[in-house]
């Protein structure tokens, strides 16, 4: 029943902060590996006492060999998930994934409605105006820093 009630609340919290049109107020820096490139990465702010987080950006594959996101970390969270949201029947549904593909001299993008990390058991609230520290993990290109901007509670970020 825990984990039901946790999911229908971090349903509800994806949906006020998807059907938000307000503008993102974080100017995100561009992170880069040889082949890895992370731009318009973003979190944002959280409610009192709101224990998950959403977190969003573009990852570019630049090299001639696909690879995968496996995992991420963030000190600012206990947990830190790979997650997707896709219609099941008339039904949006968020799932955990166990890695994200990123196509060789292509991209993918991690965005409300689709694929996301989930911050989960936060240690404290992502106020506006921080940063939060990923740590992404790569099937191939290994680890990856970034920091992430944490924009107004409902504000988007358009990632083009």
């Amino acid at each position: 029943m825990k984990q039901f009630l946790f999911k229908v609340i971090a349903i509800g919290i994806f949906g006020l902060t998807v059907s938000s049109g307000s503008m993102a107020q974080g100017v995100t820096k561009t992170v880069k590996t040889d082949v890895i490139k992370i731009e318009g990465a973003y979190t944002r702010a959280t409610a009192p006492g709101q224990q998950v987080a959403g977190g969003f950006m573009k990852i570019d594959n630049k090299g001639n060999v696909a690879d995968q996101l496996v995992s991420a970390s963030s000190p600012a969270a206990g947990e830190v998930q790979l997650h997707e949201m896709a219609m099941e029947g008339n039904v949006m549904k968020m799932r955990q994934v166990k890695d994200i593909a990123v196509p060789a001299g292509g991209s993918v993008e991690l965005k409300p409605g689709g694929y996301h990390l989930m911050f989960l058991n936060l240690k404290g609230p992502f106020t506006a105006g921080q940063t939060v520290p990923v740590k992404l993990k790569f099937a191939k290109a290994g680890e990856l820093e970034v920091k992430m901007p944490v924009n107004a509670m409902g504000a988007q970020h358009n990632m083009h």
